[in-house]
């Protein structure tokens, strides 16, 4: 595997914090069962879309925005 900075120029620390992400990542993949079922992203799964409570329009609405639900 080849990782490449393509924009930037990170600190010797942070390029090693970003190695040590990726190389965990891979561990964990590498150590999953033969067969076993991929683990699921939980940020675009349709139930926590579901769950996210849109505003109301309204002319107060633009301040609900961004709050969490």
């Amino acid at each position: 595997m080849v990782i490449k900075v393509v924009k930037g120029n990170p600190t010797p620390e942070e390029l090693a914090a970003a190695l040590a992400v990726v190389q965990a990542r891979a561990a964990a993949l590498a150590s999953a069962p033969p067969g076993a079922p991929p683990v699921a992203d939980e940020w675009a799964a349709p139930s926590r879309v579901a769950r996210r409570h849109l505003p109301q329009p309204g002319p107060r609405a633009w301040g609900r925005t961004y709050w969490p639900a």
